[in-house]
């Protein structure tokens, strides 16, 4: 079981470095390239006017065969979270270390799925932007602090929690934000609702590219 205890800072560097690495860069950007159309032969005389053969088929398609299998699995939206609910106000505000028997014995789940836990998280125990603090006196997490409490209730393994967070820099990166999580949720102006927009969109990204 792991042990390590991160803090949002810490997260958010270590997702910022994944980001920056060329492997994740590959990823982010390998699946939203088409693929080249390939180049048909042209039938042998005498071949042209009589049926085709059942095979032919595939020369209608535009793509590969198995491009077309790969960008149907990456369609499919992310596995909603199982339902499992939180364990209630007073967990909201307990020691983490005190929930960490839940990870025992539980699977990893994909970047898309851990950060549908976080939404969860945030939605029922509260957003808050209080620098440098993964969550506030009331329990509520902010955004680095939620994927964190998602791992440690069990939903994701350290890795995930990374490659999570690389996905919201990602998300951040499109839409024009050139730095961390931790200073977006700590924005002047920053909602609850802008944090939980930006969970559905990295979310939606990520299973887009089968994650």
């Amino acid at each position: 079981m792991e042990t390590a205890q991160l803090t949002p800072d810490q997260l958010d560097a270590q997702a910022s470095l994944l980001h920056g690495t060329d492997a994740w860069q590959r990823i982010v950007t390998g699946w939203e390239q088409t693929a080249r159309e390939p180049t048909h032969q042209a039938p042998a005389p005498g071949h042209g006017t009589g049926p085709s053969h059942p095979a032919d088929w595939r020369n209608l398609l535009s793509v590969p065969v198995n491009r077309l299998v790969e960008d149907s699995l990456r369609a499919l939206p992310a596995r909603q979270p199982r339902e499992r609910p939180l364990p209630g106000r007073l967990g909201a505000v307990l020691p983490e270390r005190v929930h960490a028997w839940r990870r025992i014995g539980q699977p990893d789940v994909r970047p898309s799925t851990h950060l549908g836990y976080a939404r969860q998280i945030l939605t029922e125990w509260g957003w808050q932007n209080t620098p440098y603090r993964l969550r506030n006196a009331r329990g509520a997490r902010c955004l680095c602090g939620a994927m964190l409490t998602a791992h440690r209730l069990g939903y994701g393994s350290l890795d995930t929690v990374d490659r999570a967070g690389a996905w919201v820099i990602t998300e951040l990166r499109a839409q024009g934000w050139p730095g961390l999580i931790g200073p977006w949720n700590r924005h002047p102006g920053r909602t609850a609702a802008d944090a939980l927009a930006l969970v559905d969109a990295t979310v939606r990204r990520a299973s887009l590219a089968g994650h």
